[in-house]
């Protein structure tokens, strides 16, 4: 199958300690949205791409699927046991097809929390 998306480089910043929930967009061109109607999202934090375990596994939502739209989130628990520094993420959809295309991914930056 053709690949339907286009996958969109984007770093994140992920403050230690808070809820992280950001909103991304699937595309096929960088402006037109792609219905994801029925499919799934899978995220991933790793502290580098050879990393073999997930450092965080974000919790994903359909928020608009039919203009392409999905949600990443880390609860506050989850983002103060990552100790601060600098990341790789990337987020795959799963088509319809079962075919994994990857939508987007990064730079995650996580800023160290003070208060505590």
């Amino acid at each position: 199958m053709a690949r339907t998306t286009q996958k969109t480089a984007t770093n994140i910043t992920i403050d230690q300690g808070s809820t992280f929930s950001q909103e991304f967009t699937v595309t096929t061109n960088g402006t037109t949205a792609v219905d994801i109607t029925g499919m799934t999202v899978g995220a991933q934090l790793r502290k580098s791409y050879d990393s073999s375990t997930a450092t965080a596994t974000f919790t994903t939502q359909l928020v608009t699927p039919t203009t392409g739209i999905y949600r990443l989130k880390l609860t506050s628990t989850e983002t103060a046991a990552i100790t601060s520094g600098r990341y790789v993420w990337d987020a795959e959809l799963t088509l319809n097809d079962s075919t994994l295309e990857r939508v987007h991914g990064g730079i995650a930056t996580v800023t160290p929390e003070v208060t505590k």
